[in-house]
């Protein structure tokens, strides 16, 4: 017979009464979900992980201070510590997602805004995923400088060394990504302003 799962806010309940197996069971349950998701914001294993735990921190903190009012809602509420974990980080972090070129196409500034509000946040998330998808159109070597240059800020030199070419190559695709961005952009019409 197949084991009945048990409720995340029973869960909860149990861990705020003691029950120390209860969230252990409630990580395993969600821990992949949430750590895709962080990851598919920072784009960075170690930060990643890093983000993950305190995420966790905060939660068993919160539980144990007794501040946990979600109503059954155990995941929306840890996705969202999360989110607000990673604005956090790159509010924070000076290696933040910025572009060093042209003044035209400086679309990766609309990430660490410090006065968003929630309309706000909802359209820099639309950006930051339209973004995202227009990088995975570009041929895979200049999405890969793209991301090492501009989510990791990595130097030209490190992507030089990570991708075995010269720097100048480095250089060559991180113009034709930016290039076929614009391109892609135009032919799509798209307004990346919010």
């Amino acid at each position: 017979m197949k084991k009945q799962l048990i409720d995340d806010s029973i869960l909860v309940g149990r861990y705020i009464n003691g029950d120390e197996k209860a969230l252990e069971i409630l990580i395993n349950r969600h821990s992949q979900k949430i750590y895709s998701f962080i990851f598919s914001k920072v784009f960075d294993k170690d930060i990643c992980e890093d983000i993950f735990q305190d995420t966790f921190i905060k939660v068993i903190r919160t539980l144990k201070r007794g501040s946990y009012n979600e109503e059954g809602k155990f995941l929306p509420w840890v996705m969202r510590i999360a989110h607000n974990l990673i604005i956090d980080h790159f509010r924070k972090n000076t290696r933040m997602p910025k572009f060093e070129g042209t003044d035209d196409f400086n679309i990766f500034s609309v990430l660490g805004d410090s006065s968003l509000n929630a309309e706000k946040q909802i359209i820099k998330d639309q950006v930051d995923n339209d973004v995202r998808s227009l990088i995975n159109e570009l041929p895979n070597d200049q999405k890969e400088v793209l991301i090492m240059r501009m989510y990791k800020d990595m130097s030209f030199k490190e992507i030089s060394e990570t991708t075995g070419v010269s720097i100048n190559t480095a250089l060559g695709r991180m113009r034709y990504a930016i290039i076929n961005l614009r391109k892609i952009i135009d032919k799509n019409s798209i307004i990346l302003t919010s």
